[in-house]
């Protein structure tokens, strides 16, 4: 799908990715000889895997798939994998992502399945970022460890956008990014999710009627406009409260009316969890 809004009209991932506060570290960069043993961790992390030379198979609760240079493979934290060296050249790079934002339940939903992605005919930026680090690992140079990691940053961006633009995702928010009135709208949220939003609030910015819109964002994201701006406004409020900042300044940092209105959020919130 083309991106009609980038040139600086409409920027879609920077106040989501605020909002994500990802860290970006590299565990495993170079030759895979044998199989790799991927148990399953914190469900706020992704798992990213790179494959720059080779063949690798990947083999998770039954499933198995195979992919050839140069592709990504991307699993949610909790979920145990393993890869299978596929050739005698295979070169990979794994990492892992932690995000610290109150937006990452909103992204994480959105690879409840494993994602593996060839990346031949990816986007530009995209290829670039993966043709360097193909380069590093064949030509380490001083400071590679560095490279490396500041490159796994620019690779998740380059992924995100790439989801984004190609609407790979079936649903969730990179795939509501992709459609353009909904993209005006989430960009809207992301960047103040303390503002007094309303269904017909969230419509007009999108450009379209209230029924339009409540339909094409429940298809595109799995949830109604209303659940989706709870959440994010709830991520917000756990993190002031576990930062010591009191229910006062945890609701008005997440928009709700009252330190009332936010203890009956969290409520609802941990009932629905039972």
């Amino acid at each position: 799908m083309s991106d009609p809004d980038t040139a600086g009209r409409l920027d879609r991932l920077t106040a989501l990715l605020a909002g994500l506060a990802p860290r970006v570290s590299i565990h495993h960069a170079g030759p895979l000889c044998e199989t790799g043993h991927f148990a399953g961790g914190s469900p706020d992390r992704l798992q990213l895997h790179l494959i720059v030379r080779g063949a690798l198979g990947l083999r998770w609760r039954g499933h198995h798939a195979s992919l050839e240079a140069p592709a990504v493979a991307v699993f949610r934290g909790e979920l145990a994998h393993a890869l299978l060296p596929r050739s005698d050249d295979l070169q990979v790079v794994c990492g892992q992502v932690d995000f610290d934002g109150p937006a990452a339940p909103l992204l994480l939903a959105a690879f409840d399945a494993p994602l593996c992605l060839p990346l031949g005919a990816a986007e530009q930026d995209l290829q670039q970022v993966v043709a360097l680090i193909a380069l590093e690992l064949a030509q380490p140079r001083c400071a590679s460890s560095a490279l490396l990691g500041h490159a796994g940053e620019i690779l998740l961006i380059g992924l995100l956008r790439h989801l984004v633009a190609r609407c790979e995702l079936p649903c969730g928010v990179l795939a509501g990014l992709g459609d353009t009135g909904l993209a005006r709208t989430l960009v809207a949220l992301h960047e103040d999710p303390a503002a007094p939003w309303t269904l017909e609030r969230m419509a007009e910015t999108a450009g379209v009627s209230r029924t339009a819109f409540a339909t094409r964002f429940r298809e595109a994201m799995g949830v109604t406009p209303k659940r989706y701006l709870n959440t994010y406004r709830l991520g917000i409020a756990r993190r002031e409260v576990a930062a010591g900042n009191g229910l006062k300044r945890a609701a008005r940092a997440a928009g709700y009316d009252s330190t009332a209105a936010l203890s009956r959020a969290l409520a609802r919130e941990a009932a629905a969890a039972l």
